[in-house]
């Protein structure tokens, strides 16, 4: 058991979940930013292998309503997978707690949850072919279908305002006019850059709140790595449901398409080297919309370029506004990090704004091939 495990008294944590009676062993897995997670191996060879996490209650407060959620959908995606899949395989087991809840307190107050380990098992930080693309699209598309019948008002929002861009702009503009440490001087120009587009990137929320967008359920944290691939790349389950809430189909497109189109990494400082990846937007699009053609709106098509601008300019605002107030929100590995970052994210939306019309197309030409072809690819979409 590493050192950061060992501050926690884990028998008596796992002591309050139906596990049986077997011993583990525990070391830390994976590399979330948010929450700690630890694998328990059993020590019997019949035994059962689980995943438990300590859920970060500074960042979700609402800890009943986050795992609420957490329940109605897994429940839900179960019930329509059974249909035609294997529900055990493709969607997180929650494990109950003995006190019929499914999380418990430890002593020192932390909030823990435990899930089945899904064994075999692989995800990707990074896409790096289109067949990874492709089924990127296919995942986080069927997820959206298959959650597309089961009502938004069921769902709170774990994190209020989490893709709200009204919401970052009033933050960014109160970090400009509050400058507490003296950076405004220094960054005029992305300032300049982000406030003069801070109208047309509205556009999504303001379609939503006059209703030609409908809410729906989506995941809202749409990384390549909160897939689990097979051995052989293909979908086997999305994982990382604590901001799965209601939001706009929009958002979940365009955050996916932010990292997957981008040839360099988030934080790039040789700005000459974030380009765009083209075919492996063509790759997603593809996947996406064979699972979501059944469900989504003309609207909602239209839609989905709105959002592949609008995520890496909010982006941008909130490592931007983070900058201006001391780097109080992001981990930094320098002192001109959140600037750097602001910067590459900058690159990638006028790359984006350049291109707009091409990956516009690419999204209604695959529409149309959809539209036109009775024997369209929704093999994946049960229920």
């Amino acid at each position: 058991m590493n050192n950061k495990a060992a501050v926690y008294n884990f028998a008596d944590i796992i002591a309050k979940f139906n596990t049986g009676e077997e011993e583990f062993d525990i070391k830390a897995f994976g590399s979330g930013h948010i929450n700690d997670t630890f694998i328990l191996r059993s020590k019997d060879k019949n035994g059962g292998d689980f995943l438990l996490q300590k859920i970060n209650h500074f960042v979700f407060k609402d800890i009943d309503g986050l795992m609420n959620n957490m329940v109605y959908v897994t429940n839900h995606l179960k019930q329509k997978i059974a249909k035609t899949g294997n529900p055990e395989k493709e969607v997180l087991t929650l494990i109950k707690c003995n006190n019929g809840k499914y999380y418990c307190q430890d002593e020192q107050g932390s909030y823990w949850r435990m899930t089945n380990f899904l064994h075999d098992t692989k995800s990707y930080d990074l896409v790096t072919n289109a067949k990874q693309a492709q089924q990127g699209g296919m995942a986080f598309g069927r997820f959206q279908n298959l959650l597309c019948d089961l009502h938004p008002d069921l769902l709170v929002s774990t994190i209020p305002d989490f893709l709200n861009i009204e919401k970052r702009l009033n933050d960014f503009k109160k970090a400009i006019k509050s400058n507490g440490v003296q950076r405004l001087a220094s960054v005029l120009e992305e300032v300049e850059f982000l406030l003069n587009r801070a109208g047309s990137m509205n556009e999504i929320l303001q379609l939503g709140t006059a209703g030609v967008l409908p809410l729906r359920i989506t995941h809202n944290d749409t990384k390549f790595n909160n897939i689990l691939l097979d051995q052989d790349d293909e979908i086997q389950c999305v994982i990382d449901l604590d901001t799965v809430m209601p939001g706009y189909v929009a958002y979940d497109f365009g955050d996916a398409i932010r990292s997957i189109i981008n040839t360099a990494p988030e934080d790039e400082k040789n700005l000459d080297a974030i380009q765009l990846n083209i075919p492996l937007f063509e790759a997603f699009v593809k996947g996406y919309l064979s699972q979501t053609f059944s469900f989504l709106t003309e609207a909602e098509l239209k839609s989905l370029m709105m959002g592949v601008l609008l995520l890496p300019y909010m982006q941008a605002v909130r490592f931007l506004t983070d900058y201006l107030e001391g780097d109080v929100y992001y981990k930094t590995q320098f002192a001109q990090h959140n600037l750097q970052r602001t910067r590459a994210q900058i690159q990638l939306l006028k790359m984006l704004e350049l291109n707009k019309e091409k990956l516009n197309d690419i999204i209604q030409n695959e529409w149309l091939n959809l539209k036109n072809s009775p024997k369209a690819d929704l093999k994946m979409v049960v229920g």
